[in-house]
């Protein structure tokens, strides 16, 4: 949990801060410790979410940019000249 560190070091650490600030004054510094550790852990968090987001959608613009700069197949022209025969319109004399 924190690093190289082992108990008698911990332990000395521990005995020279409550010599410094006093048997009051450190929980107040371990909650206000606390606290910061927990801010950034959640500033790191927001970062390192932010920076997903705008990878991913980095991603969706150049493969929507690489899709419409592909070339689009050209229509195909259908052979329509059997349907536009003309069959001779029979006239109605009158008679």
């Amino acid at each position: 949990m924190f690093g190289s560190l082992g108990m008698p070091e911990l332990i000395i650490i521990f005995v020279i801060a409550l010599i410094i600030f006093g048997p009051r004054k450190l929980p107040e510094l371990g909650r206000s410790l606390g606290r910061s550790i927990n801010e950034f852990k959640k500033a790191s968090n927001e970062l390192r979410s932010t920076l997903e987001d705008e990878v991913r959608l980095d991603e969706q613009r150049t493969a929507a940019t690489a899709r419409s700069t592909q070339p689009q197949p050209s229509p195909v022209l259908e052979d329509r000249t059997e349907e536009h025969v003309h069959e001779p319109i029979a006239r109605d004399s009158g008679a």
